[in-house]
């Protein structure tokens, strides 16, 4: 085990990694998980807020036990290397909303950046303006990077405060297990508190154990290594430090090559399961979430992998992505096949013209220290 830890915290970890959700996350896709879904993060926190009744969209209801997985195998992994610290208090309410829009850009995209890099590995060329957009918030939040801005730091918290994560991921799958009802309509139909598809994305999963293994495995990997799609990029754009992106195109060459093993390659830009062909959007869409992402310090995996090692407030931004996904389907923001909803381009805009604002307010003054550089700030944040 020592020596494995120790192969992930090295500069194969990140390569390891992403050929373990490459391998995984189409495995999930033919065990029942929706097309070129086998792992989405903003996808399953919106099916968990369906499924606690946060909004009301029949077809995407299901109490994914993938993320839950994330957050415990972390969890797991930072108490075995003793990197389990609670801590919080970095801009808690900006990261909330940060996780927000970057839910809601997801929702008009139809994937977070894991979902967008598996999508392109089914052959779905509707993902590539999706990355396009991606890499373009992130560089738009880069730039506010290099002008000073930060959210500060966190500060050790009570142990409390670390474990309220990895409790709800428990409590989580717990309902999932228990799937409570108080009650029926004149009708028949549940009254919750817990609801379940019965078709539609919501109502397509694997099985429950092996959904929860792969989290377990993804989240223990990904908390050694420092798996994260979007650092992928900053750290590429910022620093020219490929270390990162090395585990994303592990991710898509792997995924494309199970994807062909197990016939669930299509490459084309029709028809693509759970997916349309706006262009326009679905960069738009990538570049609110990209940036969103930026701005609270990592993709919406490492948010969860951060929460289960005790950060509170990835802890928030996790939470903002449930909030923010039943938001963008109570309000018709969020796109079908078929094309944006209504309110998904406002909201968009809308959603860009805040984080925007953001990154131009939030920036650090500490006259009595010199300006720091782009890289002291990320290692400040993160340390």
């Amino acid at each position: 085990m020592s020596a494995f830890a120790k192969l992930l915290s090295s500069r194969w970890g990140p390569i390891i990694t992403g050929c373990i959700v490459g391998l995984l996350a189409p495995v999930l896709v033919k065990l029942g998980n929706p097309g070129n879904m086998g792992i989405c993060v903003a996808c399953f926190s919106r099916d968990i807020a369906g499924a606690l009744g946060l909004h009301r969209a029949a077809p995407v209801q299901y109490l994914r036990p993938e993320l839950p997985g994330f957050i415990l195998g972390s969890f797991l992994a930072a108490l075995l290397f003793r990197e389990f610290r609670p801590r919080g208090g970095s801009a808690p309410l900006i990261r909330l909303l940060l996780g927000m829009f970057a839910a809601m850009g997801a929702m008009v995209f139809l994937g977070c950046p894991w979902r967008a890099y598996l999508r392109l590995a089914g052959g779905d060329l509707t993902a590539v303006p999706g990355i396009a957009g991606l890499i373009a918030g992130v560089a738009l939040g880069l730039a506010f990077l290099r002008q000073g801005y930060s959210l500060g730091r966190s500060y050790t918290t009570p142990f409390a405060v670390g474990i309220t994560m990895p409790a709800i991921a428990v409590g989580i799958l717990v309902l999932l297990l228990a799937a409570p009802q108080f009650g029926r309509t004149a009708e028949g139909a549940p009254t919750g508190p817990i609801f379940f598809s019965q078709s539609g994305p919501g109502s397509q999963h694997a099985p429950i154990a092996a959904s929860l293994a792969a989290g377990l495995v993804i989240g223990f990997v990904a908390q050694r290594s420092r798996f994260c799609t979007v650092g992928a990029l900053r750290d590429f754009i910022l620093l020219r430090d490929p270390h990162l992106l090395s585990g994303v195109l592990a991710l898509i060459v792997t995924a494309s090559a199970v994807n062909l093993l197990l016939g669930q390659f299509r490459l084309g830009v029709v028809g693509q399961p759970i997916a349309h062909a706006n262009h326009l959007w679905n960069f738009a869409g990538m570049a609110l979430a990209g940036l969103a992402y930026t701005l609270a310090g990592g993709c919406p995996g490492r948010e969860f992998f951060l929460s289960g090692e005790g950060d509170a407030d990835a802890g928030l931004f996790v939470l903002g992505l449930i909030l923010g996904a039943a938001f963008a389907h109570n309000f018709n923001a969020a796109s079908s096949p078929a094309g944006p909803a209504p309110y998904g381009p406002i909201i968009t805009v809308f959603g860009l013209a805040v984080c925007i604002l953001i990154g131009l307010t939030m920036r650090e003054r500490r006259p009595q220290r010199p300006q720091r550089s782009p890289r002291e700030v990320l290692e400040e944040e993160h340390a």
